[in-house]
């Protein structure tokens, strides 16, 4: 007999040699049922692999995280078998699980287009339908390279080669189908169900420009027929939402094969970002920040003190000026730190909070350009704080809660990660403690849940990051706050103290947007383009019934620009149904129509997002709506 510590921590004997699965059935029938895979000793491991000693043993069920996972790896390796039967001399690179579903990337002497998804489909069910036994088998490496030469299958000869002289090298089984995996599997293909293909791209291999360009199949697979039902109708909501298509619909911006990457924002669009510009303002003022700009280049020396040259030197455009070497900023420290400089510093000033809507430019791989969503140019709302080691937890919990004022008033919901030290960073492990230590000391304070994304921190200092909630509750990330020691030191920061010595100050970097374009497509994808009234780029737009109702309705339009409500009237020749219809399609938030009613009592009928208010005095309604503005509803 042999012991087993489960999960709960309680200890239970089974005979030596009875596979995870018969140990399952043991436990219980129904987690016999739902048993996918196993965790022994800590290692995800097969169902039918026999457990020999004493362990520590958790079981796997497919609605877990995990299980989840390993589902969706086994559906790409079913992909992958679907494909060698349609196209006999593709050769595989790998096929890891994603988010919701999976992909694979394949080599194909000719790429397939989307119009071939349903017939690799087709195939998926049928290797279903057919439920071939998934079985591993471990190889050495020798075994390996020779059986996947012979394939030539030279992905995987190049992954085996990489691997450690410790990894235990192994293969999958599944009909006439085999694949270098390190596993766990489901126990055969007819586990799976409801898997939906859904797109087809390009992908360098092992992500690298210089090698060959694969043909990346994805796809998403759920245990349940109503979950994948539910995450397609997702899809089509969000395709709907999309900022890329909205953006062109409502004339907001675009984009140019000359400047790739770099948005062109249209008057339209413009409007929106003035708004969000004005309110960002408005809000920093009100908290204490004082406005600055600098410099887009920089010069090498600079950089170089400030170790972005070493640590991010790879996404950043360069220039010369006068024979020397200047770089493009793909962020705003230096500047700040130059102002900081600037003057002599008392600990009377501190803290000091430098607020700047900064451009800067990124090396962003034109693969992974998307919208406004990734882009190489575009501009952080950035402050940067200087404040004294005993200032720092408030100052920090000061910022988070302009992070809150900002996504109420948006409507948004938040989540809160903490991101510490990574393995490409600068600094001594005190000083990393020390600040890893003050964040976590204000989010435990102020009672906020989050999580701790491990080595995710910047090069010179750890952070707290918020990702915004959507209507389709999708994250994306947005405000960040860094906690740094180490540009102070490197850029030779100081303010003298109340004891007339030189000391250091700390630095705060942080965000509150993010950048102005993503945060753009955040709210052009939340809103479905229906902006609210204070950011709309035209807010009423007039219809007279007729021409006789021409001068009436610029009349109105005059007395609402007089307030700076923005407003026009159409007065085409057109029908007003068609006119009314059109404005609903641009996504104008209140049409005004005017008629002979209208013109005889001085008033409008109002109509808000398809809705009719009926009829309004004029008066009546540009209060409300300059209401609206000012509590930005």
């Amino acid at each position: 007999m042999i012991k087993i510590t489960l999960k709960d921590g309680t200890i239970r004997e089974f005979q030596q040699g009875m596979t995870i699965k018969e140990i399952a059935g043991e436990i219980s029938p129904g987690l016999k049922k739902k048993a996918i895979a196993g965790k022994l000793n800590g290692k995800n491991v097969d169902l039918n692999t026999e457990v020999q000693a004493d362990s520590e043993l958790e079981i796997i069920v497919l609605d877990s995280e995990e299980g989840l996972k390993i589902y969706r790896h086994s559906a790409a390796h079913i992909l992958a078998q679907a494909v060698k039967r349609l196209y006999p001399t593709a050769k595989f690179g790998i096929g890891p699980d994603i988010e919701n579903g999976f992909y694979y990337d394949i080599s194909l002497e000719t790429p397939v287009s989307i119009e071939e998804l349903p017939k690799i489909e087709q195939e998926i069910n049928r290797v279903i339908k057919e439920d071939h036994k998934i079985s591993r088998e471990v190889l050495t490496r020798e075994e390996a390279l020779k059986r996947f030469a012979a394939a030539g299958e030279y992905m995987k000869e190049e992954l085996i080669s990489g691997l450690a002289d410790d990894v235990e090298i192994s293969i999958y089984h599944q009909g006439e189908f085999t694949d270098l995996c390190s596993g766990p599997h489901l126990e055969s293909t007819g586990k799976l169900k409801n898997i939906k293909l859904l797109s087809v791209a390009g992908a360098y291999w092992r992500g690298n420009s210089d090698n060959e360009m694969l043909t990346r199949i994805y796809g998403v697979a759920f245990p349940k027929k109503e979950d994948l039902d539910e995450y397609l109708l997702f899809l089509e909501e969000a395709k709907k939402r999309d900022h890329r298509k909205l953006g062109r619909e409502l004339d907001l911006f675009s984009f140019s094969d000359d400047a790739p990457g770099m948005p062109l924002y249209h008057p339209k669009g413009m409007v929106l970002r003035n708004q969000l510009e004005s309110f960002w303002r408005d809000e920093h003022r009100k908290a204490g920040y004082q406005e600055i700009k600098t410099p887009i280049i920089l010069n090498r020396r600079l950089w170089e003190q400030s170790g972005h040259w070493h640590h991010y030197g790879e996404n950043m455009y360069f220039t010369k000026v006068d024979d020397i070497d200047f770089a493009v900023k793909p962020m705003n420290c230096p500047g700040a730190m130059m102002i900081y400089k600037s003057h002599l510093r008392s600990y009377r000033d501190l803290p000091i909070r430098l607020a700047e809507l900064g451009l800067v430019h990124r090396h962003e791989l034109s693969g992974a350009l998307n919208g406004l969503l990734r882009v190489r140019s575009f501009t952080q709302d950035d402050a940067h704080l200087f404040v004294l080691p005993d200032q720092i937890e408030e100052e920090i919990s000061g910022v988070i809660s302009l992070v809150d004022r900002f996504y109420k008033v948006f409507g948004f919901e938040y989540e809160v990660e903490l991101s510490t030290r990574p393995e490409k960073s600068m600094g001594s492990d005190e000083l990393w403690e020390r600040a890893t230590t003050a964040l976590v000391n204000v989010l435990q304070a102020r009672g906020m849940n989050y999580k701790v994304n491990e080595g995710d921190g910047a090069f010179y200092g750890p952070k707290i990051d918020f990702k915004v909630k959507d209507c389709l509750k999708r994250t994306w990330q947005c405000g960040t706050i860094q906690l740094d020691f180490q540009m102070p030191e490197k850029f030779d920061l100081n303010y003298i103290g109340d004891d007339n010595q030189k000391h250091r100050p700390v630095m705060l970097h942080r965000v509150v947007y993010g950048s102005m374009e993503r945060f753009t497509a955040l709210l052009i994808e939340h809103f479905a383009g229906a902006l609210p009234i204070w950011l709309s780029p035209e807010q009423v737009r007039i219809i007279p019934v007729s021409s006789v109702h021409n001068e009436y309705a610029k009349q109105v339009e005059q007395q609402l620009f007089a307030k700076d409500i923005r407003v026009t009237t159409d007065d085409r020749n057109e029908k007003l149904g068609f006119k009314i219809r059109e404005g609903q399609m641009e996504k104008v938030p209140y049409i005004l129509v005017v008629g002979d009613k209208e013109v005889e009592n001085g008033g409008v009928s109002v109509r808000f997002r398809g809705d009719d208010l009926g009829f309004q005095m004029v008066n009546g309604f540009l209060d409300k709506v300059l209401l609206e503005v000012v509590e930005y509803k």
